[in-house]
């Protein structure tokens, strides 16, 4: 009975000195006294109307989603999305599953009043209410952003009617990412304030005259 402890031991023992093995390794420390920069992420200098469509393409395989659980109060959403100055997220559900969007022109005070005034008290209210669901939402398929430009998703999104538009990779069944008329605004540096909540209109008036001016 005494021989399995014994092995337990010996394990025990190998295992302790392959942890010290791992850890005794450490890297060198330099001075930093010397230097002044910081890295900044790649971006191309000039970023015009005739650029790849994927410069204003948000890519969830490289930047995780905003998500928000479908179930959340409505009110506790708003204050959260002006809080941390977003304007859209994914809506989910307990498991996970995308279920749609909401932006916080959907949950804006006059929508709350609306609902409020039909009888259904304001802190009962829930993100359902107010999302916009995936069966009612259009996408750009992957593959056909890879050869568009920006102009293309412009008058996609100007067509449509729509501040945002989804991306879906239909090799891999996921929604792969979402386009912004708000970051095709900042990538065009387009002299509009978006933190102004600027309306559909502004914000492709000013589109329109760059370009009338390329």
């Amino acid at each position: 009975m005494k021989q399995p402890k014994r092995l337990d031991n010996e394990l025990e023992f190998v295992l302790v000195q392959s942890i010290k093995e791992v850890t005794m390794k450490t890297l060198s420390l330099h001075g930093v006294d010397k230097i002044d920069l910081l890295a900044q992420p790649e971006v191309s200098e000039h970023i015009n109307l005739f650029s790849a469509a994927t410069s204003v393409f948000t890519d969830f395989k490289l930047l995780k989603p905003l998500v928000i659980k479908l179930n959340t109060a409505a009110v506790d959403v708003e204050h959260l999305m002006k809080q941390s100055h977003v304007r859209l997220k994914i809506v989910i559900d307990e498991r996970g599953y995308f279920m749609g969007l909401v932006s916080l022109q959907m949950l804006h005070s006059q929508e709350m009043q609306k609902h409020v005034a039909q009888g259904f008290p304001r802190e009962q209210l829930l993100l359902s209410d107010f999302m916009l669901p995936k069966s009612a939402l259009k996408a750009i398929h992957y593959e056909d952003l890879l050869n568009a430009r920006i102009s293309d998703v412009i008058e996609t999104l100007k067509r449509s009617q729509h501040q945002h538009c989804l991306v879906v990779d239909n090799k891999l069944n996921v929604i792969r990412g979402l386009i912004s008329a708000n970051d095709i605004v900042r990538k065009l540096k387009l002299p509009i304030d978006v933190n102004q909540n600027p309306s559909f209109m502004e914000i492709f008036d000013s589109i329109e005259k760059v370009k009338l001016a390329s």
